[in-house]
């Protein structure tokens, strides 16, 4: 059980602070009766806010179509964030609604986001092997061989010690591919490219693990039971 200032505020209601007051200007209730004092022990599930339900109480998990123009950070410095697309009470929850991994301001695509900070460790955790796909254009052709390189695990990025691990390219066309990561460095799949004298043009993620974006449409989401990673 928890207090109820500190069940609402973390679902984004109001600030502990400003509990009291929002008891006073909403109907919350308690087991069916008022509740108005802000330290009273409560159990989630018999709380309602204005007749409803608390608010996903036990989490969030989404499945966000980002488009480009930005960032995963929520640092305000660097610019428009993914967060803005949600509703300010997600964006008011603590532990704060965070992304399972990065796309970077110029990526657009797939997008994973929480606030459950176990899973997020989980689900980037390199030794767990998520396989996560990006649709790649260059801005030459794809040079002959790089599905073998790329496959053989043995790519070291400038700058770091461990080679890649191996990851599967598939072709579709002279400047147009799909590749499959099993890790998440920094800007991994533009560095990747580049270091073989192509320049990534757009990237595009299209999977995360088995899900896709199907039905999705850009700054959109659809809600995922927290369960289904197990």
């Amino acid at each position: 059980m928890r207090r109820l200032d500190q069940l609402l505020a973390n679902l984004g209601y109001c600030s502990r602070r400003e509990a009291r007051a929002f008891l006073k200007t909403h109907a919350v209730t308690h087991r069916g009766a008022p509740a108005a004092d802000p330290s009273l022990k409560v159990r989630a599930a018999d709380v309602l806010v204005d007749g409803e339900p608390l608010d996903h109480p036990d989490g969030l998990l989404l499945l966000l179509h980002k488009p480009t123009g930005l960032v995963c950070s929520h640092d305000p410095r660097e610019g428009p964030n993914v967060y803005s697309l949600l509703p300010e009470r997600w964006r008011a929850r603590n532990p704060q609604v965070t992304s399972i991994g990065r796309l970077d301001k110029d990526t657009s695509g797939l997008l994973l986001l929480t606030d459950q900070t176990a899973l997020v460790h989980r689900l980037t955790s390199p030794r767990h092997k998520v396989p996560k796909t990006y649709r790649v254009t260059t801005d030459k052709p794809i040079p002959p061989g790089l599905a073998a390189l790329f496959a053989a695990g043995t790519l070291v990025l400038q700058g770091e010690a461990a080679p890649c691990a191996p990851a599967e390219l598939r072709i579709h066309g002279p400047a147009t591919a799909d590749i499959v990561l099993t890790e998440g460095r920094y800007h991994q799949v533009r560095r990747m490219f580049a270091s073989q004298g192509c320049a990534v043009v757009t990237l595009h993620r299209t999977h995360f693990g088995p899900l896709d974006l199907a039905g999705v449409e850009p700054t959109r989401w659809r809600e995922l039971p927290l369960g289904m990673f197990g």
